[in-house]
């Protein structure tokens, strides 16, 4: 079955409120979908300070373009750390997903955690 518009939205929302839901459950409890902004988003969840997480549930994983697109979205958000938390074929939960951060993001977290 190919994803038209309207599939393709309903899987992109349903991943972002298993996000939120993972987010809610482990302890960020102001985590919560962000509206659509154009040229100017944000991201698509919410209520981590200083993160842009950008939500991918995408039949094809593209790395680099969710990436850069979280990459592009915590500049307008003015957040030091972008993720691209990306669905994990055949897996429902945000646990199971894939958190692409950049090389220098990720070294960057392994100092703020003390290592």
């Amino acid at each position: 079955m190919s994803r038209n518009r309207a599939s393709a939205k309903k899987a992109g929302t349903s991943w972002e409120s298993a996000i939120v839901t993972a987010l809610i459950t482990a302890g960020w409890p102001h985590a919560e979908r962000r509206r659509l902004a154009g040229s100017k988003d944000r991201g698509d969840v919410a209520g981590v300070p200083g993160v842009v997480i950008e939500a991918k549930n995408t039949k094809a994983i593209n790395l680099a373009a969710a990436l850069d697109e979280a990459t592009a979205e915590a500049i307008n958000d003015n957040a030091p750390i972008a993720v691209a938390w990306i669905k994990r074929r055949g897996k429902t939960r945000a646990e199971d997903g894939y958190a692409v951060v950049s090389g220098a993001t990720f070294m960057q977290l392994l100092k703020e955690a003390g290592y």
